[in-house]
């Protein structure tokens, strides 16, 4: 039993790493943006567009993966995932022109296709429902720990040394990861059930199954609205404190590290233990501590894009507060995605959430939110009688126009929270009906084996 809970703590914190060079790869462009931006004269639309390029990969092998992931080897998935998308990061760094670049970016989408469902599906199989909240924050920890690490390293890389040198940098840790993950071991499917279905499921499609389950509907709407927010910060925040709060790029970099990564810890640890000990007394519990975190983030962050220009301080602790309450979404949600649904169909499960979560969430994030600041800073240039809205001519105005793009952030959130209290009203009933038909089917086995 020790050893069997040594191995699974290995596989966790190698998870955990491979969560933090997924982000940390991915962040890169947010931290050094505004500098690619510049010397290139774009937009904040195509800076958009660079920041989502990789969803559109995402969208044409996540789901397939995540049923290779219900199939076969997880970590030899995990393992050929990490080694492909840590390349394309280092190759982005030698992209000449946009198109390059945006090419290269869709590499990094085979990190999320390959990451998300095979090691939702590990956790699942190595942890019991009881202990998957504390479990899902640890693995997730990677998220704000890599966010972190990227806009620490990469703000002080660009400025030394330009913005390419940052994604040359991320490569070597990808690859030892790429390494490191071919040592865990692959748990049986359903190995940490109460009941011992090991890989079977219910009869029927393995989509219509996950879409069929109500709280699922309502958890993959969520996860859109989610990451439209998130990736919207992400890629924004750092332009935003350059232009609005005339910070240089390494300031803007560390107080984006402090307020939208290492605000991500508390939120995912504390968050993950209230949901495991209220989903101990109740189904709900999970959801419900979601939802007011979700709930308590908007006044939150409305405040903090209230702060005037220059004042820093104030808005890093106002909005690193509401982003650790927003983190606290991954702890609560990703652990009912696994008490919802079978072992053998969770990679599926991870897939189709993940595929809405980015497709429609972190791909309109970033670029719909760049859209809606070049129409505010175009405005903002006509009411100061700015007639040509050449990229010159444009950019007094980009302070004021990306600052009113940023409140879409808050009014999604309030949107999230009342998605999060209806999937809280049907979950009890589906994890019911799934742990009816997993002791029916556990008993079946049994009979058939005497």
């Amino acid at each position: 039993m020790e050893e069997r809970r040594a191995g699974a703590w290995f596989a966790l914190w190698v998870l955990f790493a491979i969560n933090a060079m997924n982000f940390f790869d991915r962040q890169i462009l947010g931290a050094v943006g505004e500098a690619v931006r510049k010397e290139w004269s774009l937009g904040d639309g195509a800076m958009g567009a660079l920041g989502t390029a990789f969803t559109l990969l995402y969208a044409a092998v996540g789901v397939p993966l995540g049923r290779l992931a219900d199939k076969s080897g997880r970590k030899w998935i995990l393992s050929a995932g990490v080694f492909v998308w840590s390349l394309l990061t280092v190759a982005s760094g030698s992209a000449r022109n946009f198109w390059q670049l945006f090419v290269f970016r869709l590499g990094v989408g085979v990190g999320e296709a390959s990451c998300a469902p095979s090691a939702s599906s590990l956790i699942g199989d190595l942890f019991p429902p009881k202990g998957r909240g504390r479990a899902m924050s640890v693995f997730m920890l990677g998220l704000p720990v890599g966010v972190a690490l990227s806009f620490a390293a990469s703000g002080v890389v660009a400025r030394a040394y330009g913005w390419r040198a940052a994604f040359y940098l991320a490569g070597l840790p990808g690859l030892l990861c790429a390494l490191a993950v071919l040592f865990v071991r692959e748990p049986a499917r359903g190995a940490s059930e109460a009941h011992g279905v090991g890989a079977r499921r219910r009869e029927g499609s393995p989509y219509r199954l996950v879409l069929g389950t109500p709280t699922m509907r309502w958890l993959i709407l969520s996860g859109a609205l989610h990451n439209f927010n998130m990736y919207a910060i992400g890629s924004f925040l750092t332009p935003f404190l350059m232009r609005y709060h005339g910070s240089d790029i390494r300031s803007a970099n560390l107080v984006s590290m402090v307020a939208y990564g290492l605000s991500g810890a508390p939120g995912l640890v504390l968050g993950g233990m209230a949901a495991d000990a209220l989903a101990a007394r109740h189904a709900d519990g999970r959801l419900l501590v979601g939802t007011l975190a979700i709930l308590c983030s908007v006044p939150l962050l409305l405040l903090a894009l209230g702060r005037p220009g220059g004042e820093t301080v104030g808005f890093m602790l106002l909005m690193g507060a509401g982003c650790a309450l927003m983190y606290a979404y991954y702890s609560c949600v990703y652990a009912t995605i696994q008490d919802v649904t079978e072992p053998s169909l969770r990679g599926t499960a991870m897939a189709l959430y993940f595929f809405a979560m980015y497709v429609l969430g972190a791909s309109l994030g970033p670029y719909g939110t760049g859209l809606v600041s070049d129409i505010f800073t175009a405005r903002a240039a006509a009411a100061a009688g700015v007639t040509l809205h050449t990229p010159q001519a444009l950019e007094p105005f980009r302070a004021a126009g990306l600052h009113t793009a940023m409140y879409l952030i808050p009014c999604l959130g309030a949107l999230l929270a009342l998605v999060l209290f209806a999937a809280s009203r049907t979950v009890a009933q589906d994890t019911e009906r799934l742990q009816r038909w997993m002791r029916d089917s556990s008993a079946e086995s049994e009979v058939a084996h005497t």
